[in-house]
Formats: structure tokens, sequence, C-alpha cells
């Protein structure tokens, strides 16, 4: 049962009061409770333009909390079973970077996946951190990396005994869960810190029968993006911390990054959706729960897709399964994921989560139901009636080990120039090269640009993924550390 407590949301009733009180404002926004700016006052609402507030005494700031926002924090940490909790309005990203600058000096190595968010190694060009790549397992029949074996981290940490910390994903994009316990137990017998980027995992911590949580595992540092499953605003997410840390010093570290003008709007809303969690969480994720294995088992019956789930679990890399996660192979009707993704948007009306070269993901969380899904079941159907096709000839892999040649941040600062792509083989890159969403790196800078990658970036344009990364916003040129 949660405490009497987690049925306050001071900040959110901070507000309330403020709004009540009619205060004349002449300090920042300028749009001034939305009178000076109509037309946004008529689309986003008066309720929500009067509480687009600066920080004031008796709304607290984010940045040296005392009242309002430190009691908000205090009961995120109480819902989470965390040390401590942050409010972050930056998102996950920040969280993340946060969290590895607290970790890691100027040099210091971490280990960590290579399957890693973008916002991971924008972490190590900010900081200088080192990483020490564990390549994940890899699916070969799905093309989907899973996640780290506990003896490659064993072998990780015999080899490099000066890392610092270990990066866990948990759960990769796909669900794909580590044996987060016994990698955190291990690390900690080697004085190293756990941090988790647990941008999809929110709901571990109030739902029943699911993956344990960062916290529960006994992770020192958790980045929890409350707005993909918890039901917060986009850009809300918590940075989790345990007992081996010192506030403080993490304090300082996200306001290194972290706006001086945080969104009320955005801190509300993660003391609203705390609440509603901790209150109700157990309720909601078991109907999302429900819906996701329902969804599963209907797209199974179609033939010609694999929906897959914990069946993969094989005690180790795929310790354990996230079935909220309607994760579905398509590369048997002979589409790429992001066909499939592309023919749901523009011709059935359905947006989900991404598609990449063999899946599409579809996200199940609070404000799912199952008129929905069954919506989506039946895209699916026709769309393998319509389309369907001989899978000869298509690209059968998704994750390429890296060849890391040099950190990221010395290769995002060193002297560069600008090549086409299709000619960059053999040189060492110095930006990145993506497909968002999920914001994975196909390329890093630092690392070695290789034929399968070459091909890999090619296949995926000509599929229609979306690539960002290179300063070129076409994606023909990258730009290559000069030798």
């Amino acid at each position: 049962m949660p405490s009497l407590r987690q049925s306050k949301a001071p900040v959110y009733e901070a507000l309330l009061k403020y709004k009540s009180m009619r205060v004349v404002p002449f300090d920042v926004p300028g749009h001034k409770q939305g009178r000076g700016n109509p037309e946004l006052t008529e689309f986003l609402g008066e309720k929500c333009l009067s509480v687009d507030v600066n920080s004031m005494k008796p709304l607290d700031n984010l940045g040296h909390p005392v009242s309002v926002i430190k009691e908000g924090e205090e009961l995120a940490a109480e819902a989470f079973g965390a040390h401590h909790a942050f409010f972050m309005v930056n998102g996950t990203t920040s969280a993340v970077q946060a969290m590895v600058m607290s970790a890691c000096k100027l040099g210091e190595k971490i280990i960590m996946p290579r399957n890693v968010h973008r916002s991971a190694i924008n972490a190590l060009i900010i900081s200088g951190a080192i990483p020490v790549y564990v390549n994940p397992g890899v699916n070969k029949e799905l093309g989907i990396p899973l996640g780290m074996s506990v003896a490659d981290v064993r072998k990780a940490i015999k080899e490099n005994p000066d890392a610092k910390a270990i990066l866990v994903n948990n759960p990769t994009y796909y669900g794909i869960c580590s044996d987060l316990k016994t990698i955190t137990e291990l690390a900690h017998e080697h004085s190293m810190l756990v941090l988790v980027d647990e941008a999809h995992g929110t709901h571990f911590y109030f739902g029943e029968n699911m993956p344990i949580s960062a916290m529960a595992a006994g992770a020192d540092m958790a980045a929890v993006s409350m707005h993909k499953t918890g039901g917060s605003l986009t850009q809300s997410s918590f940075l989790l911390i345990g007992k081996r840390l010192n506030v403080g010093r993490v304090r300082h570290m996200i306001n290194l990054t972290q706006t001086t003008s945080a969104s009320y709007l955005l801190l509300s809303s993660l003391d609203i959706s705390r609440r509603n969690l901790a209150l109700n969480g157990q309720r909601i994720f078991d109907k999302a729960l429900y819906l996701a294995n329902y969804g599963r088992d209907e797209v199974n019956k179609l033939g010609g897709y694999y929906a897959f789930g914990k069946e993969l679990n094989n005690g180790d890399s795929v310790y354990d399964f996230d079935c909220t996660k309607l994760s579905i192979h398509t590369r048997d009707i002979g589409l790429a994921g992001i066909e499939v993704y592309d023919i749901l948007r523009d011709d059935y009306g359905i947006q989900i989560e991404f598609g990449d070269i063999g899946n599409i993901l579809a996200i199940i969380s609070v404000g799912d139901r199952a008129l929905a899904l069954e919506r989506l079941v039946s895209a699916l159907a026709e769309i393998k009636r319509r389309y369907q096709r001989d899978k000869a000839g298509m690209f059968d892999h998704e994750y390429i080990n890296p060849v890391v040649v040099m950190g990221p941040q010395q290769a995002f600062y060193a002297q560069q120039r600008s090549l086409p792509i299709q000619e960059s083989k053999g040189k060492v890159s110095g930006e990145f090269v993506m497909a968002y969403p999920p914001g994975i790196p196909i390329l890093a800078p630092g690392e070695k640009i290789t034929e399968d990658i070459i091909d890999y970036i090619a296949y995926s344009k000509a599929k229609g993924c979306f690539l960002t990364g290179t300063e070129d916003m076409d994606i023909e040129n990258i730009k290559v550390v000069e030798e």
C-alpha cells in the first residue's frame, strides 16, 4: 500500500494556490499568463498558459529546491524506492548526461553496451570519459541487439579494473533486460558504480510481474523517462539516486546542463503523474500488460509476423523481457519494419513508436485501449494481405559491432574533413549517423567506417528510415577525422 503522503502533489498544489491569488505578473514569461499571445492561448488553453510561470519563492526553484519542489522530489524518491529523486525537465538525455558526469571525470573509463542511446555517447563527448564497449548479444533471426551477458561484463571488469562505472540499458527499446542484479553486485564488488538507462522502464516500479527495477536491483543511479510510460508531459523525467552517491554533487552536475528556467508545466506533470502511479500504478500497468499480451497473441495468430516476448529469455543476455513492449518482427512478410511503420501511419492513421530494418515497436502504456489494439491488429492483417512479398534480398542484420579507434571526445573535436559516405570506408568518423527513433547510433565519433556500415546506411535510406546526426542534412556526406 502506498503511504498516505503519496496522495499529495506539492508542486501542483502550489500552482493552484498561485493561480487563485490572481497575481499581477511583471516577470517572465512575456506572454503574461497568455494575454500577450491569444493564438497560443486559444491553442493550448487559458488554464495551461496561466500556470506557465517563472520560479518564485512560493513555487521554489528547481536548481536549488527548498520547499515544494524539494517535497515533490522526496515523494518521488519514496514512490520509486530511491534514496533521492531529481525532477528533470531537459528530458532523460540530461539525466543520462548527469549520471555519466557524476561517475566519471576526464579520461576515466566507463563500461557500457554499444547499443546505448545517443545521449550516453554525447555524455562521453562532454565529459571526456572513455568508453569500454561490451558488445551485446545479437538475435540473428530478429536482427536485434540483446542485453549484456554477465560473462562479458566480468571480462570487461577484469581487463579494466580502473573503470569507474558500468552503464546498463534496462530495458532496451525492444524490451530486452539484462541480469541487472548480478551485474550490479559484480560492479559493486569491484568498487564501480552502476548507472541504468531506464528510459523505458517507469512501469517496472509500479506494475506486478515486471522485470526488476534499477533501484530494487541496488543500482546507484537510474534515468527514468516518466513521459514515455508514466503519463507525464514529453521531456519530463526523473533521475533516481541510491545511497552510495553524494546528492549535492549530482545536483551540481545536473545544473551544468539543465535549464535555469524550468517549465512548471513539466514539473507539475511529473508531480501529478507520480501521485497517480503511486496510488493507481498497479491497476494501470495490469491493464497495460493485459492489452500488450492480447495484442501479441492476436498478431501471432496472423502468421508472417512474430510478436516476440518472454520465450526469448535465456537467463543471461535476455534475462527478462518487458511484456508491455509490443515488438513485432516483419521481415518474414517481405517488408522492412520502417515500411510497415510508414504504411500504418500513411494509410491507416496509426502512429507507432518506431520501425527499423526488421521490426516495429508499439508502446503500450497508461493511455491505451483495447479498441486501439484491435485497430492495429486489423491494419497489420490488411498490410500483410496487400503488401506481402518474397523476403529474398532483404538486409538480414541490425547491429554491427563497432571498431573503436579513438575516444568520442577526441574524435569529435579533432581536425575533420567532409567526404561522401560512399567514399569513407576505412576512415574514422567524426560525427554520428543514427536512425531516429530510436536514436541508437549506427556510427559514433571515433569509430571506423566499414563497408558493412556504409551498406547499412544506404539500405536504411532506401527503405525510408529517418537518419540524423551528420552536419549534412541529406546524410550524403560525413565528417571524418584527418589522418
